[in-house]
């Protein structure tokens, strides 16, 4: 596989947090019984009109000062004619001619490395309602048809099934940011086409494209993709001269493998022509400046500050960043706290872990942030001990209610051991125990301090003061 280069380009589709839908009044809501946030536009009634929602313009204008893309000036609607029963129109009102924004570039790490993923175009569509199988019949549910979407699709510049995930993730983080979608993919929120080919390493043409279609989780694309670059190479492996046939698959999670589902439509099937009833948009300068200045920090940009300023570790940073509501949970935390690397430790491992088999996140607890900020200054402050802050931590989980301090004062078990008469013969023996170490120290090695420390502390149960520990250490050692 080596000898081959794939080639990909997504199409993400964003369903934008509007109140209503994106040509009528109806509420853009999830989880309401089928078929009751409808009205005559968005269930494409004769002689209804649709009117444009200025919100879902907004957003769209949003996402593209965020990723530096062209706002354009001027846009208008399209027609898109297609026939399936959860069209209610039989054609999609989209921008195929005159898109709102194009170009526009996306960081992404992968795999450790800084990668800029290049954007084609961005334009406004409503969405379709919702086909529902059961046993024996299926059912329409018109609630999602109409629903503001952004369908944002790259250019064909991703190489690997895990940059698609990253330049996804990274989408996905930007929506959250700028508060222009949930992206929830469960719901349907955030949906991605992939775009899919391979062709010998040097070659430059792009050779026919494969779409897998309504991949509804970073992990499942990953897997298509990579069940799909082992197909095309596998048949150009028995088939040199010939080129893989268009079409339009989905992935069966179930064998692991891409299924068609029809040949391939062109532009032509579709017959665009510009949507009548609708006027074009125009957009002025002074709009897109005061809608560029209301940007907040954005993902990538938030990463680099936790490494290059807070010191958090890459792997650490990414999974808060990637979370923008644990990443807010974590910017609150740092208003009480100013050791950033601890704090990141306690949430994403200490909270998070314990955590971890009941189904619940963290931000859905009633623990606030500035409380485990608090724990982590009483362990830098000296006031209680790595160890006794674990069981905090324990009891903070039963009684969210309790500030921290106050699990402490009331627990003579939380008390540090602060006698440092106590604390000295601790010391004393374990510079008995271990001279290698005291001879390894004297020569420089700082390693063997913090060896000697950990035996106190080891001794001590966990309950020894680490201040006055290293307080004395560091007096007979001198």
């Amino acid at each position: 596989m080596s000898a081959w280069e794939t080639v990909i380009g997504l199409e993400i589709h964003v369903q934008l947090k509007t109140k209503s839908k994106l040509f009528s009044s109806a509420p853009n809501r999830f989880g309401d019984e089928p078929n009751t946030n409808i009205s005559v536009v968005c269930t494409g009634q004769p002689g209804a009109l649709p009117v444009l929602n200025k919100e879902a313009v907004h957003l769209a204008v949003l996402f593209g000062c965020a990723v530096q893309a062209h706002v354009a000036p001027f846009c208008q609607f399209d027609r898109k004619s297609y026939f399936y029963p959860d069209s209610p129109r039989n054609f999609q009102i989209t921008q195929f001619y005159h898109p709102i924004l194009t170009g526009g570039t996306v960081i992404a790490e992968v795999e450790g490395i800084p990668k800029t993923f290049a954007i084609n175009r961005a334009h406004i569509e409503d969405d379709s309602g919702m086909l529902k199988h059961f046993s024996n019949f299926a059912g329409v549910d018109y609630n999602r048809a109409g629903a503001a979407l952004l369908e944002i699709v790259s250019e064909p510049c991703i190489r690997s099934p895990k940059e698609a995930v990253a330049y996804a993730m990274a989408i996905k983080a930007i929506m959250e940011y700028i508060g222009a979608s949930d992206c929830n993919m469960e719901e349907g929120s955030l949906r991605m086409d992939a775009n899919i080919s391979v062709r010998p390493q040097g070659e430059q043409k792009l050779r026919n494209k494969i779409e897998i279609k309504n991949m509804n989780s970073f992990h499942n694309m990953e897997l298509a993709l990579e069940s799909e670059i082992k197909r095309q190479t596998a048949f150009y492996a028995l088939h040199p001269d010939q080129e893989i046939e268009k079409g339009t698959y989905r992935f069966d999670l179930e064998t692991g493998q891409t299924e068609l589902m029809r040949q391939k439509e062109e532009a032509a099937d579709y017959r665009y022509f510009p949507e009548p009833d609708l006027v074009p948009v125009l957009l002025e300068k002074s709009y897109i400046d005061s809608v560029k200045a209301t940007l907040p920090e954005l993902p990538y940009n938030r990463y680099k500050r936790y490494l290059e300023k807070l010191n958090l570790p890459s792997d650490a940073a990414l999974i808060l960043v990637n979370n923008k509501a644990l990443s807010d949970y974590f910017e609150e935390g740092l208003a009480v706290c100013n050791n950033p690397r601890s704090l990141a430790n306690w949430i994403l491992v200490e909270f998070i872990g314990r955590l971890k088999n009941t189904g619940k996140t963290l931000t859905e607890t009633a623990i606030r942030s500035d409380q485990i900020g608090k724990l982590v200054q009483m362990i830098d402050q000296g006031k209680i001990t790595g160890k006794i802050a674990k069981s905090v931590a324990d009891d903070m989980l039963q009684s969210p209610q309790l500030d921290c301090e106050e699990i402490v004062r009331l627990n003579p078990n939380y008390q540090p051991m602060s006698d440092s008469h106590a604390i000295e013969a601790l010391v004393d023996q374990v510079l008995k125990e271990n001279p290698s170490s005291i001879e390894d120290y004297k020569k420089g090695n700082q390693r063997a301090f913090g060896h000697l420390v950990g035996q106190v502390m080891k001794l001590s149960s966990g309950t020894a003061s680490p201040k006055l520990v290293n307080e004395i250490l560091t007096k007979k050692l001198r």
